[in-house]
């Protein structure tokens, strides 16, 4: 592949994946976007020259739409023409019972996992799409499973954010297929990683068909995927990494 691929909240997770197995199989140039974790960005970076790729890392706060557009722009004059999308940034937000949200704490979760996700990806189509003159592209959503299973008692604001960016990626494949765009989403089950808080793994890990939680780079693998030539037929799917759950 040629070009530039910006993963959001790629300093670590399932991002910091995504970023470097996207220059190891794709040989994309590489946008590590992070909000705090600068260490871990820089890690990430320095893994991907020294296996000799490209990559930069870019402080943002997806939540900021001007964070957002100097996300963009900075990628494009340090690595070149941007090629990929993967929006990935996110936060569980609020945890306990709806009965207990208080909207502020709603307010930057949306921000985050809704509005985030919809700035970054009108970015992507406007340097991307043939009706902007761009040549072309493709856009991963990162969901969750627990879209489907609701989490109740633990996080249904984070689900029900999740079930927007289902919807969006829908949206948005159908909206852009004939200008050279393909977006997919992938949707991670129980997956062993910061986000995660203290305890759950080991909880529910035993609790999934296969028998244990997912890693990083098995979500990871799927991503890439959808980005490569290989997924050329798939618009505004959403592939299912949850082991069965």
């Amino acid at each position: 592949m040629t070009g530039t691929l910006i993963v959001t909240g790629g300093s670590r997770g399932i991002g910091a994946a995504c970023a470097r197995l996207g220059a190891r199989k794709l040989g994309y140039a590489m946008a590590v976007n992070y909000r705090k974790e600068k260490a871990a960005a820089d890690k990430v970076v320095a893994e991907i020259v020294k296996a000799g790729g490209k990559a930069v890392a870019i402080q943002g706060d997806t939540a900021i739409e001007a964070d957002v557009v100097r996300l963009f722009n900075e990628a494009e004059k340090k690595l070149g023409p941007i090629a990929g999308l993967v929006n990935n940034a996110g936060i569980i937000g609020p945890m306990g019972r709806v009965d207990q949200a208080k909207v502020p704490d709603l307010e930057r979760l949306w921000g985050v996992n809704i509005t985030g996700y919809f700035v970054a990806a009108r970015e992507a189509v406007k340097r991307m799409s043939t009706a902007h003159g761009g040549k072309g592209g493709a856009i991963v959503n990162i969901t969750s499973a627990a879209v489907r299973l609701g989490a109740p008692g633990e996080f249904v604001p984070y689900a029900a954010s999740k079930g927007a960016v289902h919807s969006f990626t829908i949206g948005l494949g159908r909206e852009v297929a004939k200008e050279g765009i393909r977006v997919n989403g992938v949707e991670p089950g129980l997956i062993d990683t910061e986000i995660q808080t203290p305890g759950r793994v080991e909880k529910f890990g035993p609790t999934v068909p296969i028998g244990r939680a997912g890693t990083a780079d098995e979500v990871a693998e799927a991503v890439i995927w959808l980005l490569s030539p290989a997924a050329s037929y798939l618009c505004g799917s959403i592939v299912t990494v949850s082991a069965g759950r």
